[in-house]
């Protein structure tokens, strides 16, 4: 089978470093030349919580696109996304792209619409995939980061993976960290 390129975004807000690490260890035995855009700080966005921690996984699967989906459901069961009781959201996995599609696939609509409104899909994209062109309005991610008129607050944090720093010492120096 071929591979795909995938986009994936990944957030948390509660336990929001080990969910993630967690996340991303789950994810690099899902897809190969696994590469991950740098860690941002948000404001919640359509709940009420405490801020996220948000990044953007590019990789390739060879899943076909409802394999690929069911697994990050399970990856995030894992983490406790659909417990009963749980308080926050653990971890939450989406598909941005697969491939170049673009419509509804049994429910899962790409590209997804978040990558357009949200700066903490939008802005990991530019830094990771800049030239990559979003296939719903053909431009590159960096280009709609550099004409975005997003309102909401983020900034770079520390975070490392696997010993290595995910998020440059130079960016988070650039962009305040939020109050």
């Amino acid at each position: 089978m071929s591979l795909t390129p995938v986009l994936l975004g990944l957030g948390s807000n509660i336990g929001r470093e080990a969910h993630l690490c967690a996340g991303l260890e789950a994810l690099s035995a899902v897809l190969s030349g696994m590469r991950c855009s740098p860690v941002f700080e948000s404001q919640p966005v359509g709940i009420k919580s405490g801020p996220f921690f948000n990044l953007v996984v590019a990789g390739y699967s060879d899943l076909p696109l409802g394999e690929l989906d069911r697994r990050l459901k399970f990856i995030e069961a894992d983490n406790g996304r659909y417990a009963p009781d749980r308080k926050g959201l653990p971890l939450d996995i989406d598909v941005l792209l697969y491939g170049d599609l673009v419509g509804n696939f049994d429910g899962l609509i790409l590209p997804r619409a978040e990558i357009l409104k949200n700066a903490f899909v939008l802005w990991p994209l530019a830094l990771l995939v800049p030239d990559v062109l979003h296939p719903g309005v053909q431009r590159s991610f960096a280009d709609l980061w550099g004409a975005a008129h997003i309102d909401q607050q983020l900034s770079p944090v520390a975070f490392s993976w696997r010993e290595q720093a995910l998020t440059p010492a130079d960016l988070i120096a650039t962009y305040p960290a939020l109050t």
